[in-house]
């Protein structure tokens, strides 16, 4: 039986809600190994003179906690 951590990350980005995704998920694998998945709950983006200037994404991420310690 695989037992599953989530952990909840808010991503960053100037391109793209899409972007912000990648940039919390190439930030955590850093430190967590075997992401399984990602669910986004919320998207915002900041904005200045009228356009959107940057994204950010609040998601959970998902891996197996490691049975062996």
């Amino acid at each position: 039986m695989t037992t599953t951590k989530v952990v909840e990350l808010v991503g960053e980005s100037q391109k793209s809600w899409e972007d912000a995704v990648d940039q919390a998920l190439q930030e955590a694998s850093q430190t967590i190994d075997n992401v399984t998945g990602v669910e986004v709950l919320n998207m915002t983006a900041s904005v200045d003179n009228g356009k959107i200037s940057g994204y950010k994404v609040n998601l959970h991420l998902a891996f197996p906690v490691k049975e062996n310690r």
